[in-house]
């Protein structure tokens, strides 16, 4: 079992770098690109939103191995046209295919996330903005933004470990990740271990992200988690300390005096 670890370890960590690389730009296109199309997803003109959404429908509600065949062998039927715009290029490599639908399907997933964060937003600090005369984009970037993306964070993270397992099947289009150099070794050698160290690779990776990301995490709300404790007075203190008393107070004769002048006009 180790020594196909020790003879094609490289070409493992070869494909592990392949498979951070395309999931991890396919994500922050997505992420650059979901803004924009989840705040038109919230339009009230129907003409900006019901795009978006057939758009969202269309990529959530279908596999991604499909959408990847769509690209790869789908852009082979246009050849001649995209030869002509100049996009064959592109469009031939394996690598700018799974690129090109990842980010489309990340896309359509980061819209929603982004949608419903956008839609969590507390009304009252947006209309306190508003009160004290801020304009719509220094609204959008002091507290829109900072509060839309700290409740997306959690689900973000989420969808980056999905694309991170789902982007496996990059492989079946001869793309040389983690799971293609995989299945290339086995191949070769026939040896079933070569799977284990595979999915060992992945998991890693994803305990690895998982960490930093709850770190961020920690870090973007860490004004959530303040606790403040208040020193209580002393003569509060002094009463709710375990056995000890409060001291009885003394008469004073100014007291003992009043009390026997009320005691001597009761019985006049």
């Amino acid at each position: 079992m180790f020594e196909i670890l020790i003879n094609y370890g490289p070409k493992l960590l070869d494909g592990a770098v392949m498979t951070l690389k395309l999931t991890f730009i396919a994500v922050t296109i997505a992420l650059i690109l979901s803004l924009p199309l989840a705040m038109l997803r919230r339009s009230p003109a129907a003409l900006c939103r019901y795009p978006v959404r057939l758009y969202i429908s269309f990529f959530r509600g279908t596999p991604l191995l499909a959408q990847l065949f769509l690209v790869y062998y789908g852009s082979g039927q246009f050849r001649p046209e995209l030869t002509e715009l100049g996009l064959w290029w592109f469009f031939r490599d394996p690598y700018y295919c799974a690129l090109f639908a990842f980010t489309l399907n990340s896309t359509a997933y980061q819209i929603e996330i982004l949608r419903g964060a956008l839609q969590a937003v507390p009304p009252g600090e947006v209309e306190a903005g508003v009160a004290i005369g801020m304009p719509r984009p220094l609204l959008y970037r002091k507290i829109i933004l900072p509060h839309t993306y700290r409740i997306a964070f959690p689900a973000l993270g989420n969808e980056i470990i999905l694309m991170l397992k789902g982007g496996a099947i990059a492989s079946v289009i001869t793309l040389l990740d983690l799971m293609g150099q995989t299945r290339r070794i086995f191949s070769q050698t026939f040896d079933i271990s070569v799977y284990v160290w595979a999915a060992l690779c992945y998991l890693l990776i994803t305990t690895v992200f998982v960490l930093i990301w709850r770190r961020l995490e920690r870090r973007l709300s860490r004004h959530l988690h303040v606790v403040v404790n208040r020193p209580s007075t002393p003569v509060r203190a002094a009463a709710q300390a375990p056995g000890r008393q409060t001291p009885e107070k003394k008469p004073t004769p100014s007291s003992t005096l009043t009390v026997q002048a009320k005691e001597a006009t009761h019985v006049r």
